[in-house]
């Protein structure tokens, strides 16, 4: 059900960034999936920068210390999602076109990963 809401909001919203071309991504069924760190002020990864495919589902695991907030920027409204002390559920997110999706922490704010959509 979140992976479904997640690609209606991804098809509803165009990429920030987008670049022109045929994407020349990966036409993978695989899930990537990210595994994220939160601890205290620091995150891991820390701003790298991963390629995915257009269509390629994306899953973000967020273990954290605290509570916190993980938004991804797309063009238009801002996604934001809640985690929790602990080893949280998959955010499941896939993009309809290329571009590149800064993924960040809230408070304070540090880039986490920028998707590379191609």
């Amino acid at each position: 059900m979140r992976r479904a809401a997640a690609l209606v909001a991804c098809l509803l919203l165009p990429l920030t960034a987008a670049c022109g071309g045929d994407g020349g991504g990966t036409d993978s069924d695989e899930v990537v999936t990210v595994e994220i760190t939160v601890e205290g002020d620091t995150v891991s990864p820390n701003g790298d920068r991963i390629q995915v495919g257009v269509g390629q589902p994306v899953d973000l695991v967020v273990t954290a210390d605290a509570p916190g907030v993980i938004g991804v920027h797309v063009d238009g409204p801002e996604q934001t999602y809640d985690y929790d002390a602990g080893t949280n559920e998959p955010i499941q997110l896939q993009f309809d076109r290329p571009g590149v999706v800064p993924v960040e922490r809230h408070s304070p704010d540090l880039t986490i990963v920028s998707l590379q959509v191609q």
